[in-house]
């Protein structure tokens, strides 16, 4: 029996390890251009580490999803196989039942999903901080990359700063509004042509403006025209942007998903209304998704058994309509989480009850065959 397990489990792992890489590969690479894209554009000598470090960072969040999937193909794969060359039939001739031929499929299962549940908790929350920091430091060490032309830039708290056009370095057609802490515009700035510069040890920008003319309005009336100071002209002058009410308001908007489970737990016994809804629905979700290995064994051994196909294509195309049917239903309960009358923490958990009661359907047909 040693030599049967060592023969499954061998076939499994080495199956799914490729699997999992292919498919991490592909959704870092998605993930690396949706979260880099603008600052590549504009700024195309980020060094390559640089990038092969965000690529690290990505890659926890993606095992969470890319581990059971690969562990879905890969049993599809090999069980085909073995069912197509008749090892399975020589096996039940000898006395070796499917259950216990899928022993080690079932070990692998439980640890791959302490592997998943220990990277839900843990480390992807901690991998998506760190990788939230990095987009942000990139994007402040070559800071005209915040700014796009034809568009209004609300990354800092206190200022809305529209850029016209970009050349090279250099800002061209600027407008900088100034808020009070009505959030209403206090101050206007018109500007031909700017340049920004880091100030990392004062934790601010420097906005370099040339031919520039400022309005100012009434503090207290500045919805008032009437009232308003025009005639303020600067050929060139510097205007400090703050960048710690920018990282104070990145920090107090971070998604829920960057938040470790001893951390969600204690935010989620301080929290109220809809923000401990989601926080619920969340803590849920971690739990729910790490079981996906388990279901997808118990659901992958019989259909991989049923086909009875060697084709590599046939096993992706079921492993993609199983593992999207069961990610489709998460992500659809997890559209949910700010309803608390559709009941979300339990709704996320109805792909597992779906997966389980049908794979242990099948299997129970399977083995009384």
């Amino acid at each position: 029996m040693k030599i049967i397990d060592r023969h499954v489990a061998t076939g499994v792992l080495v199956t799914a390890g490729l699997g999992v890489l292919i498919l991490s590969l592909v959704l870092v690479l998605g993930n690396i251009f949706r979260e880099l894209l603008n600052i590549l554009v504009n700024n195309p000598d980020v060094p390559i580490l640089t990038v092969l470090g965000f690529m690290g960072l990505v890659l926890p969040f993606s095992l969470t999803f890319t581990i059971p999937w690969g562990f879905l193909t890969a049993i599809l794969l090999v069980f085909g196989r073995m069912s197509a060359d008749s090892e399975l039939i020589a096996l039940k001739s000898n006395g070796v039942s499917i259950p216990r031929v899928s022993v080690p499929v079932f070990v692998i299962s439980v640890v791959l999903t302490m592997v998943c549940f220990w990277i839900n908790i843990d480390i992807a929350p901690r991998a998506e901080q760190a990788m939230t920091r990095a987009v942000v430091d990139m994007a402040t060490s070559n800071p005209t990359a915040l700014f796009r032309a034809d568009e209004v830039v609300d990354a800092f708290p206190d200022r809305r700063v529209y850029v016209g056009g970009k050349d090279g370095n250099r800002l061209l057609n600027i407008l900088v509004f100034e808020l009070n802490d009505d959030a209403r515009v206090s101050k206007m700035i018109f500007a031909k042509e700017g340049a920004l510069t880091p100030d990392t040890a004062n934790s601010r920008l420097l906005f370099k403006l040339f031919d520039a003319r400022f309005e100012q309005r009434d503090a207290k009336a500045p919805d008032d025209f009437s009232k308003i100071h025009q005639g303020i002209v600067m050929k060139e002058g510097v205007f400090p942007l703050a960048l710690d009410k920018f990282f104070k308001e990145f920090q107090n908007n971070r998604r829920l998903s960057s938040y470790t489970l001893p951390d969600l737990y204690a935010a989620y016994t301080l929290a109220e209304g809809k923000s401990r809804q989601e926080m619920l629905v969340e803590l849920n979700k971690r739990f729910s998704t790490s079981l996906s290995c388990i279901a997808f064994a118990l659901i992958a051994i019989p259909l991989g058994i049923t086909t009875h196909r060697k084709e590599t294509s046939v096993g992706f195309a079921m492993s993609l309509v199983v593992a999207f049917s069961y990610f489709f239903f998460i992500l659809m309960a997890d559209t949910f989480r700010g309803k608390p009358s559709a009941f979300p923490h339990f709704l996320i958990w109805i792909p597992n009850l779906v997966f389980f009661g049908l794979g242990l359907w099948l299997f129970k047909r399977l083995a009384k065959r």
